[in-house]
């Protein structure tokens, strides 16, 4: 329609009246055509008759179209002024609470150009909730990320943020660290050690492309195998740079969605760097904490796992044992075979001790050649049999270099809670010194217990 004004109604007031006095004006002739005589319709008064006529009809258009087409439109343009507003709360970090998607939709109740676009409008306030979702998914996702440095935590929490978002009923997530693929925090699965060979995680894995795989009724995935029967699972990659570090694994009893598959890749993403992060933190804490050359604790994480120990026995009223340990005229073996030859006896040692030592022991480089055994639950005839083990276990053994065969003996000294009244963990070890003093003063190669 060609425009004469700024407003579209004023514009459409205007063509309809004119065509109206138009209608009127045309009308007498028409009537005249019909037959009817010409002193009764080619007369001003009829013609002003008509086009009265015409001007009222028009007049009334414009009311009804106001009323009908206008009122639709003040609709829209209120819901679009709350969107807006809306948005803007948005950009300042708030929700969309004044304007969910029920609250804001227009009915539908046309079949043309309004129909179609309170349609679009619908469909512009669900795209912009479900836009907000994911960005309120993805930011509290990376706040939580952030917060948690322990991977066990951190797995566990992301795996429930996953299938949150994404409505899976059952998951896992499965970490690569050393070359290692271990599952770290599963929900809803069965046979989660299979997952680690699974064929479709190996796909992932060597693709580093999503697996989705849909299950018809009586068909189970090996090694997927859920607490319910699932149709589809999908099998998610993390990467990191390129590089494969996790698997994510979700299984629903209904289809994933197109926007649970796209907010699932958004997650991934902050997911591969939260995870890169941990791994990180944990491979600097594991320098921090291990020897170097002997690959067991420092001294300093050493003592700080000996106070942790030292307040569980007292807690839970149980003994707990030490055995400091010394090489016998050490330093005469690096000076005769010097410290590389040092060295490997050092790791001879600590391999022999391991030998000895239970799961959950713990054995610490004390000193240049002292080692501290750290033994839970162990009294002090337990402390004495395994110092005693690897006592014979050394002497009986040799480290070679070239065609020579070295040999060294070790000098121990134990002391055990359950004998003793200690006061502190630094107690208890200054107990197994001086035990460790006897015994290097009783001429060496011994055990003594404090």
């Amino acid at each position: 329609m060609l425009r004469i004004t700024q407003r579209v109604f004023q514009d459409l007031a205007i063509w309809m009246t004119g065509l109206g006095l138009v209608m009127g004006v045309v009308f007498p002739f028409f009537v005249r055509f019909m037959g009817v005589p010409s002193n009764l319709v080619l007369t001003p008064w009829f013609f002003a008759a008509c086009m009265g006529a015409g001007f009222m009809v028009g007049a009334l258009n414009i009311l009804l179209a106001k009323n009908v087409v206008g009122g639709r439109l003040r609709l829209l343009a209120e819901r679009i002024r709350v969107v807006e507003g809306n948005l803007r709360h948005m950009a300042a970090g708030g929700g969309m609470e004044g304007c969910a998607p029920e609250d804001c939709y227009i009915e539908i109740d046309s079949r043309d150009e309004i129909g179609d676009s309170a349609r679009a409008f619908n469909n512009l306030v669900t795209a912009l909730a479900t836009a907000h979702q994911s960005e309120s998914a993805l930011r509290d996702f990376s706040r939580l990320l952030a917060s948690r440095l322990d991977l066990e935590i951190l797995t566990t929490e992301a795996l429930q943020q996953l299938m949150a978002h994404t409505k899976a009923t059952a998951g896992a997530l499965l970490v690569e660290s050393e070359g290692q693929l271990t599952t770290r925090a599963s929900h809803g699965l069965k046979n989660i050690a299979e997952l680690e060979n699974n064929d479709c995680v190996g796909a992932a894995l060597r693709s580093g492309q999503r697996q989705l795989v849909r299950l018809p009724a009586g068909i189970e995935l090996n090694g997927v195998l859920a607490e319910f029967r699932p149709s589809e699972v999908l099998v998610d990659p993390v990467m990191y740079k390129s590089v494969p570090i996790g698997v994510i694994v979700l299984a629903t009893g209904e289809a994933f969605g197109e926007d649970a598959l796209h907010r699932l890749g958004l997650l991934r993403q902050a997911l591969a760097l939260g995870l890169n992060n941990v791994l990180a933190h944990d491979r600097l804490q594991r320098l921090a904490a291990l020897d170097p050359l002997t690959g067991i604790y420092n001294r300093r994480f050493g003592m700080a796992r000996l106070r942790e120990e030292f307040s569980r026995a007292v807690r839970d009223d149980s003994p707990l044992g030490v055995v400091l340990v010394d090489l016998d005229h050490f330093k005469s073996v690096n000076d005769t075979y010097g410290h590389l030859v040092g060295d490997r006896v050092l790791v001879h040692l600590v391999k022999l001790a391991r030998s000895v030592m239970r799961e959950g022991d713990v054995l610490v480089r004390y000193g240049g050649e002292e080692f501290l055994a750290i033994l839970p639950a162990a009294s002090r005839g337990d402390c004495v049999e395994v110092a005693e083990r690897l006592r014979r276990l050394l002497s009986e053994s040799a480290v070679t270099d070239g065609e020579q065969r070295i040999r060294v003996t070790l000098s121990a000294g134990v002391a055990s809670t359950s004998e003793l009244s200690v006061d502190s963990p630094n107690d208890l070890v200054h107990q197994a010194d001086q035990a460790l003093y006897q015994a290097k003063e009783a001429g060496r190669n011994l055990v003594r217990a404090a």
